[in-house]
């Protein structure tokens, strides 16, 4: 970062910078991109010092085949999103054979990444986490990759692993449990892995009268050594049979009965997807013209309604999956794959009903922030 583009604030006995707001509070120690990795004391938040309301905050998630960013602002119940960026960067293409991050992926993903630094700029971030998951986890260069992104884009990338990213997805969701059913089963598609969290419902939470979403309560994860990226790459992802459909489900079904065989008895739960995956299917089913964000997150599918979308994109060629509107050129060979881990899942939890999700981990990132920083803290429902 120029030093015109410096917060104000000086250095401590370590000669690290240090940020001060307005008021001249500290925030905090200056990552290279320039905002507060820690957060305000509880107490200046009570006293006024510091405006929770009036603080950006900003999640990124670099994933395998993703780089997505929203930034966001505290309101008395939530959060209100005031800027968003995604581009389909696929970071871990070729990551399974080679297990390294090939230098044209780098090149993709440090150009969406700088896309990402400047809209944090531009609204004045000052608070923000920046992670990465499966394709940073598994290749053999990705501490070589985040140095890079420090040096080229003045970011700091935290890698996480997959409790945290199995935690973040919940905890971005909790919203959209159902107070009537007995608990949740959470499953997130990812490029390179897939997530499966078993959540019990969050009554207690909602009872207690607190502001901002509930905390989950979560009894069981795993995580699952594929994604959509990994599976397509192994099967191929243009020309699908029954066959190799088949066959990518029995592979990914073996990964997730370990899981299952852990949870069972499960009357009353109802699935709930967080992916790529599950919006496509929803949009598929809804018939949109266009993506529909807003119609998307928190729709309700019938098993047999899933099962008729999925027979329908096994039908297509590419090239009418890469026309739908829903699903679009990028993502038309990772599709099947996705419902191969969606059907595996299906195969081993024969929930009735699932919910979809067009949330997961950024917000998961944005809800532990403010939560940590007191943001809803005295506030009553």
């Amino acid at each position: 970062m120029d030093d015109e583009a410096r917060p104000p604030g000086g250095v401590d006995a370590n000669g690290t910078a240090r940020n001060r707001n307005a008021h001249g509070t500290r925030w905090g120690r200056r990552t290279p991109y320039g905002m507060r990795r820690d957060s305000p004391r509880r107490d200046e938040w009570r006293a006024g010092v510091v405006d929770p309301h009036g603080t950006t905050y900003a999640a990124l998630d670099l994933g395998t085949n993703n780089c997505r960013l929203l930034i966001a602002r505290p309101t008395a119940t939530g959060f209100r999103v005031i800027d968003a960026f995604s581009r389909i960067i696929r970071l871990g293409e070729g990551i399974a054979a080679s297990r390294r991050i090939s230098e044209t992926a780098i090149t993709r993903a440090v150009e969406a990444l700088l896309v990402c630094r400047d809209k944090m700029r531009a609204r004045g971030v000052v608070r923000a986490r920046l992670i990465a998951t499966e394709a940073c986890r598994a290749a053999e260069n990705g501490t070589e990759f985040r140095a890079r992104v420090a040096k080229e884009a003045g970011l700091e990338l935290e890698i996480i692993d997959s409790a945290t990213e199995a935690r973040l997805a919940a905890t971005g969701c909790t919203e959209l449990f159902d107070p009537a059913a007995s608990g949740v089963i959470l499953f997130d598609i990812g490029g390179g892995s897939s997530e499966l969290v078993r959540l019990n419902r969050t009554d207690e939470a909602l009872a207690s009268g607190r502001r901002g979403p509930p905390e989950p309560d979560i009894v069981g994860w795993a995580s699952l050594p594929v994604g959509v990226v990994t599976l397509a790459e192994r099967y191929g992802g243009k020309a699908v049979s029954r066959e190799i459909y088949d066959a990518m489900v029995d592979e990914v079904a073996g990964f997730v009965e370990k899981f299952a065989a852990d949870h069972r008895g499960l009357a009353g739960f109802h699935m709930l997807g967080t992916s790529g995956t599950v919006t496509t299917i929803a949009g598929v089913h809804l018939r949109l013209r266009r993506y529909d964000r807003r119609r998307v997150d928190g729709c309700w599918l019938a098993d047999e309604e899933v099962t008729r979308v999925v027979e329908e994109l096994l039908a297509m060629s590419f090239e009418e999956r890469a026309a739908n509107a829903c699903i679009g050129a990028d993502r038309a060979d990772l599709v099947l794959a996705g419902c191969a881990i969606l059907d595996a899942i299906r195969r081993s939890f024969s929930c009735p009903r699932l919910r979809v999700a067009d949330r997961g981990l950024r917000e998961g990132m944005l809800v532990e922030m403010m939560r940590e920083d007191g943001a809803w803290d005295g506030a009553e429902r």
